[in-house]
């Protein structure tokens, strides 16, 4: 099993309803729900997010496309809207996406664009099988870190919280490897290599110490 992102998607939630601060590769966002529901809206809400990433991943597998192509349309727009409904019993989820082109194109050219729309990675994921999975911490005791130095920085490692995931072993085998002890190595690289392995840690059983 391998990670499709190198760093996790993060977010934050504290005691302002129902503001929620979303850390990627690059920066931070905010997302947050309707003023309707109890929120502020301050940022997108959850479905947004959702179709956001169709909406996005559409677009961009368009203009590769078409780009290839060498198709001379340089702009196109999208709209995305869904609904639930009941199908023979089941919740059935629909997005719809209204794509427009500024430029005109042939009903062959208009036919394969929507084909190519259809196969964007983020859509066939959704019309593939998902599984959503949890796992569940608590950063409370830390009576079980341990902790490993080279004299820049310093690592912390919770037994506890590692779902041996594998990532630091396999992109930095060289200071991480379970196969010996201790099992993390400071002098196997860069205190800068090591701090953006860390960065990596889905569960966050690795952390640099503060």
């Amino acid at each position: 099993m391998e990670y499709l992102l190198d760093y996790p998607v993060k977010a934050l939630i504290g005691t302002e309803k129902y503001k929620c601060t979303v850390e990627w590769r690059h920066g931070k966002f905010i997302a947050d729900e309707p003023q309707e529901i109890g929120g502020k809206d301050k940022g997108p809400d959850p479905h947004t997010l959702l179709l956001s990433s169709v909406g996005t991943c559409t677009l961009a597998t368009l203009r590769m496309y078409i780009d290839r192509k060498g198709w001379d349309i340089p702009d196109i727009a999208i709209a995305l809207n869904m609904y639930h409904e009941t199908r023979d019993g089941k919740n059935v989820t629909v997005i719809d996406r209204d794509i427009n082109f500024f430029t005109p194109v042939t009903d062959e050219q208009r036919e394969r664009l929507m084909h190519i729309a259809k196969a964007c990675p983020i859509s066939k994921m959704l019309e593939g099988e998902i599984q959503v999975r949890a796992f569940v911490y608590s950063d409370s005791s830390g009576l079980n870190k341990h902790t490993y130095t080279n004299g820049e920085i310093t690592v912390e490692w919770n037994p506890e919280l590692c779902r041996h995931a594998g990532r630091c072993a396999t992109q930095l085998p060289q200071v991480f490897n379970p196969a010996v002890k201790p099992w993390i190595n400071m002098d196997g690289a860069t205190s800068l290599e090591i701090q953006e392995q860390v960065a990596r840690c889905p569960t966050g059983a690795l952390k640099i110490a503060k």
